[in-house]
């Protein structure tokens, strides 16, 4: 019955299909609008530049790339391309592997230099782009072992890539007047979001699809453990070390 409802490609409408690529395509612009405003005024600020350590460089263009790739992924579907967008697609799968091991390895040279936003607390801001690194990768994995079920493909990677976009909201959002609340006003623009998601399967087909609540699931899941994970022994003797 899924398929009847918010199903797989064939079985759509002309004008249904195109409708729902140009969303995706619309929702992929949306998320990367938080990443560049975001690092774009730390730039415009002074916060950021260019003599920043080597290891931060790799990191911007890593998490850049991968923007770009996710922004050229749905643009191709929105003008009929899938077959360049599958192709390409595996390719982004390894390339995910690099930013597993390229985003953790960054959060541990900042710890250990002392790079981390002074409002942060050190252990929570470990475990924060520990989480959001790897719950995003699993998500695109998920979607990629399910791209024959382009339902669930593309809302996992609008999932994954919504939640990505925590960098960006945390660099204009006011989170020093938070306090302890920083992760969840955090995860409020990421909610919207996923909520402006949910609204558009509910309007074209009537009830939201199962990926959505997967996703948005794992979202809060990983945020609500986020800071009780900080605070753990390990955690905070893990921290100590790298702090030095």
């Amino acid at each position: 019955m899924e398929a009847a409802v918010i199903g797989s490609e064939p079985s759509r409408g002309g004008g249904g299909l195109s409708r729902e690529r140009r969303f995706f395509f619309a929702m992929a612009l949306a998320c990367a609008a938080p990443l560049v405003f975001g690092f774009g005024l730390q730039f415009a600020l002074g916060r950021s530049r260019i003599d920043s350590p080597w290891w931060v460089h790799v990191h911007g263009m890593t998490y850049t790339a991968w923007l770009f790739f996710y922004l050229v992924q749905n643009w191709l579907v929105s003008r009929g391309d899938v077959r360049t967008h599958r192709v390409l697609g595996i390719a982004g799968a390894f390339y995910v592997g690099w930013m597993v091991v390229i985003g953790p390895l960054v959060t541990v040279m900042a710890v250990m230099h002392h790079r981390v936003p002074f409002f942060f607390e050190t252990n929570v801001f470990l475990v924060m782009d520990m989480f959001n690194i790897t719950g995003a990768a699993g998500m695109i994995w998920g979607a990629v072992a399910l791209r024959d079920r382009p339902a669930w493909h593309k809302r996992l990677m609008l999932c994954a890539m919504i939640f990505l976009t925590g960098p960006g909201w945390g660099r204009f959002l006011p989170l020093p007047l938070v306090g302890t609340w920083m992760l969840w006003l955090v995860f409020a623009p990421q909610l919207i979001l996923l909520g402006v998601a949910m609204w558009w399967d509910r309007r074209e087909y009537g009830r939201v699809h199962r990926a959505y609540w997967v996703g948005g699931t794992v979202m809060f899941v990983l945020t609500a453990l986020m800071r009780p994970i900080a605070f753990t022994p390990p955690i905070v003797a893990l921290t100590a070390t790298l702090a030095g």
